[in-house]
């Protein structure tokens, strides 16, 4: 039973004997720092049920709690917060039931089994920013769901139809002349998106040349000789025809080749993949046993629509009246289809930016409708943009940031940085490309994951590689730090010692209290698909042993027992950062 359980039954059971009324529950926070105790009991919420003074009544608590628990040593009260002491020996026992656990806070019960959908690229262009938000979000929320006890498939559907991908398709074929990736000596998705802004780059000198003869903006657009191409290129893609199927895949496998780089870079895995091009028949046949089961009805023009205000939302399209899918009717069937190929799944998280939002409250009421019991276990992860001191990016126009670039300033980012305080002395030139890679990257996903995924970020690469504050390099050097000492301890520390007698300093217990959050950390963060709640509660772990080490002592304490506890409180909070770390898909070092 952990203290908070059994303070709460002897505060249920003292109040029935000193007042002689029951309390349906109690109300525990973290003692401040300006006052004596470590924990606190909030009086003001039992007025209620016991009229009187606070003081008084947190008082007569206070002193039955001491004479019968033997872990409460004294008790303070301030208005109407009861501050309790807990004997040292009570935290130290509680801390050495979590040392010596493998994986500590990872539950290994299989609850539910969940798919996560991420990243979802169009297959045009490279992967920018936006994305690199996307996938880290995904991943870092699959392990998370896995660390709480699910088990995971990570997935993800590739956009690889439509007009955007012939866009890119014509481009080459017109202007290319035969090159590819290797004889440019590009990445296939770098390659085949700078011929995606060469069609956007013509598209508008025609239009602008249209208007010039006289058409209006409107028409321009819709007239432009080179859009008028594409559409006829995607007809014949969904003809079947021969030859642009065949250019269709060879660019395809270019664009898939550089994204294989990307992920693997980024350090993301998928275990299945969906590709629009199978998936965007699905649904239909769904819509058809809808309607003759109501969830659906045809309008006079024959198009199928969901009613849908009755929930607060309005009618929503799921066929056209010639028959064509939308792409709802799309994600209606794709979402069946993954059941149906991993029956064990009973929910799904979708990573899709918030300007979706909509969307996926339509698709989750209509799956409801349909009558599918996995359709109330669907969570849309919903996530706001990055956006960069230089304003919005916009694809068609070339102007975003290229994650791969990205990734490559952020280690020559973290390069200069550390050039520049002279941090890496004796090491080699490959261990150095190594550590600049880890800092940056670390230093890249910490930034975008401990802000909430609701919020928009503004992102500033060289403030996210600060050795200071709340960073990834931050709590990387602290790992660092805590493997120095470990590697300067000459005795062997794996073994609980004999704790009789034994007092704690202050920072010891805060630690130890810390330490003790990891596993309720992991499922709330599930709980609430957040990693910036693994993120940020690391930081205040990193604060905390970096408190401790400015004011205790460790390897320099005389008392033997003393410093071996605090060699293993140090190996401890080594082991939470790095298992917290590998949350967020970020690596440690041994030494910095």
């Amino acid at each position: 039973m952990n203290i908070q359980t059994l303070l709460e039954t002897k505060v249920k059971e003292g109040f029935i004997i000193l007042f002689e009324t029951t309390i349906p529950s109690v109300e525990f926070q973290a003692t401040r720092k300006d006052f004596e105790g470590d924990i606190t009991i909030v009086i003001f919420p039992m007025l209620r049920y016991k009229k009187g003074n606070p003081v008084q009544i947190g008082g007569s608590i206070g002193k039955y709690l001491v004479e019968n628990i033997e872990e409460v040593v004294s008790y303070n009260v301030v208005k109407g917060f009861l501050n309790l002491v807990i004997d040292d020996r009570f935290y130290l026992q509680s801390f050495y039931t979590t040392f010596n656990q493998e994986s500590y806070g990872l539950c290994s019960d299989s609850k539910n089994v969940v798919m996560v959908e991420y990243s979802s690229p169009n297959t045009n262009k490279p992967l920018h920013l936006g994305h690199v938000r996307n996938n880290l979000l995904g991943y870092s929320v699959a392990e998370i769901l896995k660390a709480s006890g699910n088990k995971v498939y990570k997935t993800q559907i590739i956009n690889d139809r439509g007009i955007h991908i012939c866009k890119s398709m014509l481009a080459w074929k017109k202007y290319g002349n035969s090159e590819t990736p290797e004889s440019k000596g590009m990445k296939g998705d770098s390659f085949v998106g700078f011929y995606y802004v060469k069609f956007n780059d013509i598209y508008k000198k025609e239009i602008n040349n249209l208007i010039s003869d006289g058409l209006s903006e409107e028409e321009a657009k819709k007239q432009a000789p080179i859009l008028i191409e594409a559409q006829k290129m995607l007809l014949k893609w969904e003809a079947g025809d021969p030859e642009t199927v065949a250019l269709w895949k060879m660019m395809n496998e270019w664009v898939y080749d550089g994204f294989k780089i990307t992920y693997q870079n980024l350090g993301v895995n998928f275990d299945t993949l969906y590709y629009e091009s199978d998936t965007y028949l699905l649904g239909k046949d769904v819509i058809e046993d809808g309607l003759t089961r109501e969830v659906f009805f045809k309008k006079d023009d024959g198009s199928v629509w969901c009613d849908l205000t009755d929930e607060g939302l309005d009618e929503k399209l799921v066929l056209r009246s010639d028959g064509t899918a939308v792409y709802m009717t799309q994600d209606i069937g794709t979402a069946i289809q993954r059941v149906k190929d991993h029956s064990d799944i009973n929910g799904m998280v979708y990573t899709v930016g918030n300007e979706q939002d909509y969307h996926f409250k339509v698709l989750f009421l209509i799956l409801k409708k349909l009558g599918f019991s996995w359709a109330a276990q669907l969570y849309h992860l919903s996530y706001g943009m990055v956006d960069l001191p230089s304003g919005k990016m916009k694809s068609r126009e070339g102007t975003v940031v290229d994650a791969d670039e990205l990734m490559q300033e952020m280690t020559d980012t973290a390069k200069n940085i550390s050039q520049e305080l002279g941090k890496l002395d004796g090491y080699s030139d490959d261990e150095k490309i190594d550590l600049y890679r880890m800092i940056g990257l670390g230093a890249l996903k910490y930034f975008i994951l401990k802000v909430d995924p609701k919020k928009r970020i503004l992102f500033d690469p060289k403030s996210s590689v600060d050795f200071q504050g709340n960073t990834g390099p931050f709590i990387q050097y602290t790992y660092a730090r805590i493997q120095s000492i470990l590697r300067k301890a000459s005795f062997k520390y794996d073994e609980p010692v004999d704790i009789a007698g034994v007092s704690l300093h202050t920072k010891e217990k805060e630690l130890i209290k810390q330490i003790e959050l990891y596993p309720d950390i992991i499922q709330q963060a599930a709980k609430n698909f957040s990693p910036a709640l693994i993120a940020n509660y690391t930081y205040d772990l990193v604060k905390e042993f970096n408190s401790f080490y400015q004011n205790v002592s460790i390897l320099g304490e005389t008392d033997e027992t003393k410093k071996t506890i605090r060699v293993q409180l140090a190996s401890k909070v080594a082991e939470i950062i790095k298992s917290a770390f590998s949350l967020l898909g970020i690596d440690v070092p041994n030494r910095m």
